[in-house]
């Protein structure tokens, strides 16, 4: 028997969001409200770490971290004054497939802030200091790492699953790559991402559309319109029933485990979606937490969650557990897979999952900063800004007949791959 049938109201986000294009061409998405005197903005460039050079892993990460160390005739310090004088927030940062920037200011500075964010995004000045500043927190991150099981086992995840492919590599680099980037290098990557090709903008706050579009004009129009960087290729996750052990001498063990997982545009996602939060969703109902910690005391939190990234989706999941007790946690999960794939959810399960994703959806637009950062998000997954309204439509449409397809689709005679670090005891 299905569930019984939801209904879900409307939320009507969608119809506050305006489709901005300036002058220049540059498009953004404005969601105009004046009840806090604030402009929040978020916007990503197609690039990240996978643009990273071979021999130098971590350029993308460093140039992030030196993209508000001082910008045209503003050293680090005088930037940093600039920004502070005016409690404008204007930071960077780098993930695999995107570089992303986000300011936030009150009203009456937005001339500040976007001269101050035309200056970080034209003109960075890549000083040797500031590189060597950054460097050296970077370096001084990946020495504790070293150490880290739930980073060993992390790269140990990436290596196996996307061997040969640059999802592979350590997007914050390695001691020896860290310490070969050069100015050369910064400026290069700078030039390869910096380009309006791809450009995706999401403005929340107290700003008309008109005054929106002169400053994105200002800020990002002399940008470079043809895309520069490398065209990388798509990747299906690798090492179906391998086990790789890290030998770490501490007394617990970090698993990482995972399998294909299915793409965010495949009609199946939402399914999958629900599935997994019954499965391992971060959630006190859900089974993996049930059996791993709560029947069992085996570990203090386990997870799964469906991994997008732009070339490839994947299932990934993980915990952490004493060396002796890390086999039998491995096979609860397993166990666990196996029963929702060959017998699929309760009603009640599947009840429960959709009043909890639906009901908590509305904690991702609680603030502007929140919500700049889901509207760029969708336009980076190529979403139409309707899905702001029928996302929870589809989840509340999700069946127990779907929960069974997906899960034989996911699951289904796979065998999970898993990397763990530390000494596990029959394993």
């Amino acid at each position: 028997m299905n569930a019984p049938q939801m209904i879900v109201s409307p939320t009507k986000r969608a119809a506050r969001v305006q489709h901005v294009v300036s002058k220049a061409g540059i498009e953004a998405w404005l969601v105009e409200d004046y009840a806090v005197p604030l402009v929040a903005m978020e916007f990503a460039l197609a690039g990240g770490s996978s643009q990273d050079a071979d021999g130098r892993m971590g350029t993308a990460v460093m140039m992030a971290g030196l993209m508000d160390e001082g910008a045209g005739d503003l050293d680090a310090a005088a930037f940093h004054n600039a920004l502070d004088d005016k409690a404008i927030e204007i930071s960077f940062s780098s993930d695999s497939d995107t570089f992303h920037g986000r300011m936030k200011t009150m009203s009456r500075n937005i001339d500040a802030a976007f001269g101050l964010l035309k200056l970080a995004v034209n003109k960075p000045r890549f000083d040797a200091d500031s590189i060597e500043r950054v460097r050296s927190q970077m370096l001084a991150g990946l020495r504790n790492e070293a150490n880290d099981p739930d980073a060993l086992a992390a790269k140990a995840f990436r290596e196996v699953a996307y061997a040969g492919h640059v999802y592979g590599r350590p997007s914050r680099g390695t001691q020896d790559s860290v310490a070969a980037i050069t100015r050369d290098d910064l400026v290069a990557m700078h030039k390869n991402v910096m380009q309006r090709a791809g450009l995706k903008v999401a403005v929340v706050g107290a700003i008309d559309a008109a005054k929106l579009a002169a400053l994105l004009d200002d800020v990002f129009g002399t940008l470079p319109e043809k895309m520069r960087i490398a065209t990388i290729g798509p990747v299906t996750l690798q090492g179906l029933g391998k086990r790789k052990v890290i030998d770490v001498d501490v007394p617990q063990s970090t698993i990482r485990f995972g399998l294909p997982g299915i793409d965010l545009h495949d009609p199946d996602y939402v399914p999958a979606m629900v599935l997994n939060h019954i499965l391992g969703g971060g959630v006190f109902s859900a089974r993996l937490f049930k059996e791993v910690r709560e029947k069992r005391g085996l570990a203090y939190s386990v997870h799964s969650q469906l991994a997008s990234y732009r070339h490839t989706a994947s299932f990934v999941g993980g915990t952490s557990t004493k060396n002796e007790r890390a086999a039998e946690s491995l096979s609860v999960i397993e166990d666990e897979i196996r029963k929702l794939a060959e017998d699929g959810p309760t009603a009640d399960e599947l009840d429960k999952a959709q009043k909890y994703l639906i009901g908590s959806y509305d904690l991702r637009f609680d603030t502007s900063t929140k919500i700049a950062g889901q509207l760029v998000h969708l336009q980076i997954d190529h979403l139409p800004v309707t899905w702001l309204d029928t996302r929870n439509e589809k989840v509340a449409a999700v069946t127990l007949a779907d929960m069974m397809r997906v899960g034989e689709r996911l699951f289904k005679g796979k065998e999970l791959m898993v990397t763990v670090a530390g000494r596990p005891v029959g394993m």
